[in-house]
């Protein structure tokens, strides 16, 4: 067997079909789209959601919840991730120059230190927001948390 012999099974391939090519084609005429109507005229195109005009799914269930649209999101860092970071790159300013420069975070991003985990060493922290527990835990260890 060689791959330029290979040929699809007998059958398997079929011709589409001729549609509009005169009254002798059996599909000449309305060339399938039935009479009349949005369906058969050229440049139709359906609606997203369209139901053939029954009530759309997306009218059908009901709506609920609120979306507010002046919620601040933050990165939410542990004084864990703070201490191993600050280890590994020999740090003792902990700042939003910084956490970009190591792809942490992006550009815009905001950040926000939780209490999880311990510092052993002073660290100066300037980020955007802190818990009571994390901002209590910085200062014991010596260090300070500064908001920006």
């Amino acid at each position: 067997m060689k791959l330029h012999t290979l040929k699809p099974a007998a059958g398997s391939i079929k011709k589409g079909k001729r549609i509009g090519r005169g009254q002798g084609s059996t599909r000449g005429g309305t060339a399938t789209r039935g009479h009349k109507g949005a369906q058969s005229r050229s440049g139709y195109s359906r609606k997203r959601g369209f139901e053939g005009g029954q009530m759309p799914l997306q009218r059908r269930i009901p709506k609920r919840g609120f979306k507010n649209p002046f919620r601040v999101e933050y990165v939410g860092l542990n004084l864990d991730t703070i201490q191993m970071l600050a280890e590994k790159h020999n740090l003792s300013v902990f700042s939003i120059e910084k956490l970009q420069e190591l792809n942490i975070i992006k550009k815009t991003e905001k950040v926000k230190v939780l209490g999880r985990g311990e510092l052993t060493k002073a660290i100066q922290v300037q980020v955007h927001a802190y818990s009571e527990s994390a901002k209590a835990s910085i200062e014991q260890a010596g260090g300070s948390a500064d908001l920006i």
